[in-house]
């Protein structure tokens, strides 16, 4: 990736294929699809897709808007975990973003911290990468993997993406509902030690609650609720789709705290009114 001076556009990034891959017809054919879908997917939280073409033979290049700021994942590993109220104003950007996305017929399939953009100042969020997207159009057979095969990040992967199952957009909710629970902790929904160890952890088991990710977190029963729900290992357990996930997360966070009655409160509010009397 280069940052260049563009004649209409100012500033933007150029992605070209390495030298090696030029020759490649599979990662040719790769790059162009990646650069179509990003003419397909118009929307302020992705970025935008300014010129395809040829600079000579085999040297194909794609250009696209300048997103300022910085990686999610490198944002969040210096300061995770975040405020609630930031990771919801994070989550329903990306959540917005691939739902453009699902809605041109395009599941990403690698949705990560590292293939977002974020501006702290601005708290803007910029979708970068198509690199192994999908459309829902293709046929089953086209779409599906091999068990024990998969496209994407280990860490952010859905489960039904490793056993040969069928992925669909429930998928892309997956992956976001792993950036929300890694923004408000600092961790992930497994602990391996090793991609094998994740591997059979995905297949095998349910993710760590949030709650019980780190000591003291500063999240609500409400919002584990909706997190965990984005993880359901069944794609049915999810949200309809990433916008719903997006609303509930909202919802969640913006709830008042529960009040805490019990034997306690109804105690306190005795005392209190005999002080009154």
């Amino acid at each position: 990736m280069y940052r260049a001076d563009h004649p209409q556009h100012g500033t933007v990034a150029v992605k070209v294929l390495r030298e090696k891959l030029r020759s490649d017809k599979t990662a040719v054919a790769r790059f162009l699809r990646e650069a179509s879908y990003g003419t397909r997917v118009l929307h302020p939280n992705v970025v935008r897709t300014i010129e395809i073409g040829q600079a000579g033979p085999g040297l194909h290049f794609l250009a696209t808007e300048w997103a300022s700021g910085e990686l999610l994942e490198r944002y969040a590993k210096r300061h995770a975990p975040l405020p609630p109220a930031e990771v919801v104003a994070i989550v329903e950007q990306i959540a917005a973003a691939v739902h453009a996305a699902h809605s041109a017929g395009i599941i990403h399939r690698d949705l990560k911290p590292d293939n977002l953009m974020y501006d702290p100042a601005t708290k803007q969020v910029k979708l970068l990468d198509f690199g192994i997207a999908a459309q829902t159009d293709l046929s089953p057979d086209e779409r599906l993997t091999r068990a024990g095969f998969f496209v994407g990040t280990l860490m952010y992967v859905a489960p039904e993406a490793l056993s040969g199952q069928l992925v669909t957009a429930a998928a892309d909710q997956y992956s976001l509902a792993t950036i929300a629970y890694y923004l408000l902790s600092g961790c992930l929904p497994y602990t391996a030690k090793s991609q094998r160890e994740m591997f059979t952890q995905l297949l095998s088991q349910p993710p760590v609650p949030l709650l019980a990710s780190r000591k003291a977190l500063d999240v609500s029963p409400g919002v584990e609720s909706v997190v965990m729900k984005g993880l359901s290992r069944d794609p049915t357990g999810r949200y309809p789709d990433t916008l719903s996930f997006a609303n509930e997360f909202r919802a969640a966070v913006d709830a008042p705290p529960a009040r805490k009655d019990g034997l306690f409160g109804r105690v306190r509010s005795f005392l209190h009114r005999d002080d009154k009397a």
